[in-house]
């Protein structure tokens, strides 16, 4: 089984789960602030209404399904799988980018304090695309040994797919509502596409221009985020 097929396998799984107990109780509904540190990108802020978490249903005592949503202003992702090259520095962004979760949380329930286990799959888009082609085109140079390089590209973020695993610890001022500190790592990516042409060279030397097609480079969604939020109860 592929990774890409793994992916998708978890969160169709968890999605029919979760329209199979449709009609059980809501549990909560958590607003927080969500930050994302990407791996090889720049630190994310949250856009309001920041994020929304804890929507599901709870199975038992110790089993619940929750889902919500996140909006962020990435500030830079990585791409990986370019046939050329490999680079750490951030080649997407900025954009915004919207991110669903749809997990299995294990609880473990006290008078005031809760704690939790938590993992599933998540689906991202992001939209209003930027590249950045400093560091692109630093890249370019690094891979062709050149001293000047231009690149221009086109591309298309398609639907993202991952997974992610978490804790998050709860303290209940009241009955009605509590505090809670969140931490997820995702591992995903999206397909991205890029084709189009570079040119440079060295210095005293002629340009040379190249035509490429990285039709497998895709975004790596791959990072720890960190939520501080309010629970409501229902």
């Amino acid at each position: 089984m592929t990774f890409k097929i793994f992916k998708r396998s978890i969160i169709a799984i968890l999605f029919l789960i979760m329209l199979s107990n449709s009609t059980l109780r809501a549990q909560e509904v958590g607003l927080s602030f969500s930050y994302f540190l990407p791996k090889n990108g720049y630190f994310s802020t949250p856009i309001s209404p920041f994020s929304i978490r804890g929507l599901g249903v709870e199975l038992n005592r110790y089993f619940a399904l929750q889902t919500g949503a996140s909006l962020y202003r990435m500030s830079g992702l990585n791409v990986k799988d370019i046939d050329d090259f490999e680079t750490k520095d951030a080649i997407l962004g900025p954009n915004f980018t919207l991110l669903v979760p749809v997990e299995l949380v294990l609880q473990f329930v006290g008078n005031t304090q809760e704690f939790r286990i938590k993992g599933g799959g998540f689906g991202f888009y992001g939209f209003d695309n930027k590249l950045n082609y400093g560091n692109l085109d630093k890249a370019i140079r690094k891979y062709e040994g050149w001293d000047v390089a231009n690149s221009n590209f086109d591309y298309k973020h398609g639907i993202g797919l991952g997974y992610y695993f978490g804790a998050e610890y709860i303290v209940y001022v009241t009955r009605q509502w509590g505090l809670s500190l969140e931490a997820n790592y995702f591992i995903g990516d999206a397909d991205l596409g890029m084709n189009g042409s570079y040119t440079g060279g060295s210095q005293g030397g002629s340009l040379t221009t190249k035509t490429v097609d990285y039709e497998d480079s895709k975004v790596d969604f791959t990072g720890l985020e960190i939520s501080i939020g309010i629970l409501i109860t229902q």
